[in-house]
């Protein structure tokens, strides 16, 4: 059947949302209930181990019942026999595509604590995932994260068959130690991963990630955690635990993950942020103030007699005299303030030494004097003056080529910390579309070179189609990337043809398979994919009307083309390719 008019009774198809090399995944509507769901159609109907595991992942997850855990909504089969899922749709994408950014500490907690949370549940089952990834952690609109992809999910108290014969199984760049060795696994396996998940999202890069295979299973092995910007000192203690080497050395289990996570004190995050000044109410300040103060009752004061009034009076001119005094002295100290804090603006000291800057000085003016209007000026100048700073260091960086590393010394992190500031500054989203503009660069740079080593497909992160794969969730219509699958789709299509002119018919399909997986409505690809599919389907017919046949004997010599000649399938190729 051709995908491109899939028809699944009780939905309505809108269009393919992913393919990989056993599945795709469509958006549908369930009529029913009239909700958006995603269809996950097997791709081979004909091979029975991946319909088990395909069945077995369905109603796994189907037994699992957690917020953090994707629903399964139906499990049937297509007329062709092919196998499906009917899950909900989860719009806000997945972890993977926000590669290289780097999350606000609050935010990077909590999408590990719903993560860990819904693990908590798997290992409870007697399960342990195997994936944990970026990709496979996707996001509802509300911004919850949910897990999923438990197609290699395995029961704790069995041996893997994979991990028996020495594969691995799960993502290299955030396997656990036990796990790139195939040793056996348990629930630390999955926080492990988890804990690699959360240093990404706090530092913006996957320290264990290598060059090639080899060397990221080595840096899972050896490589020790690396050290963290004092802004994510808390989490050291966390990820010490998560991303020890050794099992026993992490939390038993994700009820303990939870609990630290719990206790984890991140602090104020608006501590540090410049803000405006300490300001009275002016009804405070009226209170304050003699006018303010209700008069006396004429008829009491006029019964005072005349001694008294006159202390009274003196009284009133010494205190006046006094506040005269104390308005002097603060107005001075005010003054003194406002000097100090010039000249460290002058000198560039904005922010820092925290008691000895121009923001401090001027906060202690406003303390004393919340009206002083050249304290707030100051202020106003000197988070001009700290912004026009980390744009001028973004640009370096910029420049340098530093764009996401290291995580505080960035183009990136400067250009956010003026965001921070201010939202809508035009400096700093200019600043950050130049940075999006040099990572596509880099992108395609690195697609060429896989392109020219013939990494076309694979590995699965350092590959032609990854790259151009990335860029397209920065750039959904950048036409370089979608260029560039073209070309890997037509690549994988001469090599069909060329294995078709070898006769290795099997080879030709899987270069098929691979084509489409680069440029999934390639038009070419598919036509190749349905011609092949029917020429196979009529040559069994043939040759099972044949063998039906009763055998004629004669003496007569043979009238027909030698026994290979006569193969219906063979010819059937000859005459679609040629000799």
């Amino acid at each position: 059947m051709n995908d491109s008019v899939l028809d699944i009774p009780g939905y309505r198809l809108h269009g393919l949302l992913g393919k990989g090399g056993m599945a795709a995944v469509y958006l549908a509507t369930q009529q029913s209930l009239q909700r958006q769901v995603a269809i996950k159609v097997l791709g081979k109907a004909e091979d029975q181990s991946f319909i088990l595991r395909f069945i077995r992942e369905g109603h796994l997850v189907a037994s699992l019942h957690h917020p953090s855990i994707i629903t399964i909504h139906d499990i049937d089969r297509l007329p062709d026999g092919r196998h499906y899922l009917a899950m909900e749709y989860l719009p806000g994408g997945d972890l993977a595509r926000h590669k290289g950014e780097l999350f606000a500490p609050e935010r990077a907690r909590e999408i590990v604590r719903q993560i860990a949370s819904g693990l908590a549940v798997v290992h409870a089952k007697g399960l342990v995932h195997r994936d944990v990834k970026p990709a496979n952690i996707l996001f509802r609109g509300d911004g919850t994260a949910v897990l999923t992809d438990f197609g290699v999910a395995k029961d704790l108290d069995l041996d893997s068959e994979l991990t028996q014969f020495g594969i691995a199984v799960g993502s290299p760049a955030y396997s656990s130690p036990e796990q790139a060795q195939c040793l056996p696994l348990d629930a630390r396996s999955d926080i492990y991963s988890l804990g690699v998940i959360l240093l990404e999202m706090l530092t913006g890069a996957n320290p264990f990630r290598g060059s090639n295979y080899t060397q990221t299973v080595m840096n899972h092995v050896q490589l020790p955690l690396p050290s963290l910007p004092g802004s994510l000192g808390p989490f050291r203690g966390l990820l010490e635990r998560m991303l020890a080497k050794e099992p026993e050395q992490r939390f038993a289990n994700c009820q303990e993950l939870l609990a630290a996570l719990e206790a984890l004190e991140l602090g104020d995050p608006d501590e540090t942020r410049l803000g405006p000044g300490l300001q009275l109410s002016a009804s405070r300040i009226e209170e304050d103030t003699p006018a303010a103060r209700p008069a006396p009752r004429q008829s009491r004061r006029a019964r005072w007699p005349a001694a008294v009034l006159g202390v009274l009076l003196l009284g009133g001119a010494l205190a006046g005299g006094g506040l005269f005094w104390q308005h002097w002295q603060q107005q001075k100290q005010v003054d003194d303030l406002l000097a100090r804090a010039e000249r460290r603006l002058a000198e560039g000291q904005l922010l820092a030494p925290a008691q000895d800057s121009a923001e401090h000085y001027f906060r202690e003016a406003l303390r004393l004097d919340a009206r002083s209007q050249a304290a707030q000026s100051g202020l106003a100048r000197v988070r001009a003056a700290h912004i026009g700073g980390l744009l001028t260091l973004g640009d370096q960086r910029l420049s340098e080529g530093r764009l996401l590393e290291p995580a505080q010394d960035s183009a990136a992190h400067y250009f956010r910390q003026v965001l921070e500031l201010d939202a809508g500054n035009a400096g700093a989203l200019d600043g950050l579309r130049r940075l999006l503009e040099a990572r596509i660069a880099g992108y395609l740079a690195r697609a060429e070179q896989s392109i020219a080593d013939k990494r076309l497909l694979t590995p699965e992160d350092d590959s032609a189609v990854y790259y151009y794969r990335q860029i397209l969730g920065w750039a959904p219509s950048n036409e370089q990337a979608l260029a560039g699958l073209h070309r890997v789709a037509s690549q994988y299509r001469d090599l069909a043809n060329g294995a078709y002119r070898r006769r290795d018919f099997p080879a030709a399909l899987e270069m098929i398979g691979r084509g489409l997986q680069a440029e999934p409505e390639n038009a070419e690809l598919l036509r190749m994919r349905d011609e092949h599919r029917e020429l196979l389907a009529s040559a069994r017919a043939a040759r099972a009307a044949q063998s039906s046949r009763p055998v004629q004997r004669t003496s007569a010599p043979p009238s027909e083309p030698p026994a290979e000649n006569g193969n219906p399938i063979k010819r059937a190729w000859n005459n679609l390719f040629g000799n």
